[in-house]
């Protein structure tokens, strides 16, 4: 249990729980805080037992929760991905959506581009020019009126950012997709 806790081996999570006597404080064996010194290391059975000696759930790993893995990272992105889909039509920062969501802005932006595959700027980009798509196809909007519709604060932003992702402006989008329809 020793060589787990010391290494963060994922593999025994829910196997056992362990608490340090000097921080009062319980993690899984995955967690990332700084190696405990051994003789301060108690090992339980279930985050229960840890809690009924006195010890209060790491933050970072959260052994309280009922996954036998945890990835804090998958909560933060998700929480990112879903801040940006239900408010794309905002100015959102970065800062604005990493203090949201209760990281740095720079550590956001890594575990994002990790995972994700891109920034989070850009995602938010790509949502609204998916927005902007939809509009296009739907609607008889103007591409000025979509641009503003769907958060840009500036038309040129819109018309720049919608031939990065489609290849087309919005008036050649519209009008190829409305000639292929027809056919």
């Amino acid at each position: 249990m020793w060589n787990a806790t010391i290494s963060c081996d994922s593999a025994y999570d829910g196997v056992f729980f362990y608490a340090v006597k000097t921080t009062g404080i319980f993690c899984r064996p995955s967690c990332k805080s700084r190696a405990p010194n051994d003789e301060n290391v108690s090992f339980f059975a279930s985050a229960c037992e840890a809690q009924k000696a006195g010890y209060r759930p790491c933050k970072r790993c959260r052994p309280d929760l009922r996954f036998s893995k945890y990835d804090p990272v998958h909560f933060i992105l998700e929480d990112t991905i879903r801040m940006i889909k239900n408010n794309y039509i905002q100015h959102l920062s970065l800062q604005d959506i990493s203090s949201s969501v209760g990281v740095s802005r720079y550590h956001l932006n890594r575990i994002f581009k990790e995972r994700v595959g891109c920034t989070p700027r850009m995602y938010l980009e790509r949502v609204r020019v998916n927005k902007a798509k939809e509009l296009l196809l739907t609607t008889a909007l103007n591409s000025t009126q979509i641009g503003y519709s769907i958060g840009y604060q500036s038309i040129s932003s819109f018309y720049n950012a919608f031939k990065r992702h489609t290849g087309f402006s919005p008036s050649q989008f519209r009008t190829h997709h409305a000639s292929n329809s027809k056919q």
